[in-house]
């Protein structure tokens, strides 16, 4: 299995707890996230907040417009550092998001690390060369500026 890596950093200028706030609440995921028929399925039973072992639920239309669930988990988190989200089912063979925060001088920088593996092994490869990376970076793109439009950036 051929594990993918790719890190994406943005700079925010707010508090770590006004920062934490936002990100440590699945419900603004949606608010991220473009277009793709995104919805949380999960009854996250009135808490707003993640906590280690929740299970998140969404359906999502990523490609080609061909509808699938898929099941994250919460693994790790340290209140005001970082968060971990590990897909249980889902699109990929493997994905491993890691959320970070650091204290800067003029907010808070955000780092994204993801590591993700693609299934069906050689042409998964090809497909993620062809589709799946480009459409990763996409999503990311799409979520540092929606972002920026929330908080701005310095």
């Amino acid at each position: 299995m051929k594990v993918y890596t790719l890190t994406f950093s943005q700079n925010l200028p707010i508090s770590i707890e006004k920062t934490w706030d936002f990100f440590s609440s699945p419900r603004n995921l949606a608010t991220i996230t473009p277009s793709m028929g995104f919805k949380i399925t999960s009854e996250l039973s009135g808490r707003e907040k993640i906590y280690p072992g929740i299970l998140i639920g969404y359906e999502i239309t990523p490609l080609f417009g061909i509808r699938m669930n898929w099941l994250t988990e919460i693994t790790y988190i340290e209140p005001y550092k970082y968060f971990v989200d590990e897909q249980r089912s889902g699109p990929f063979a493997f994905w491993h998001h890691q959320h970070h925060f650091r204290i800067t001088d003029l907010g808070v920088e955000m780092i994204d690390i993801l590591n993700y593996a693609v299934p069906l092994g050689p042409v998964g490869r090809i497909a993620n060369s062809l589709i799946v990376k480009k459409r990763i970076l996409e999503i990311f793109s799409f979520r540092h500026g929606k972002i920026q439009e929330i908080f701005g950036e310095y």
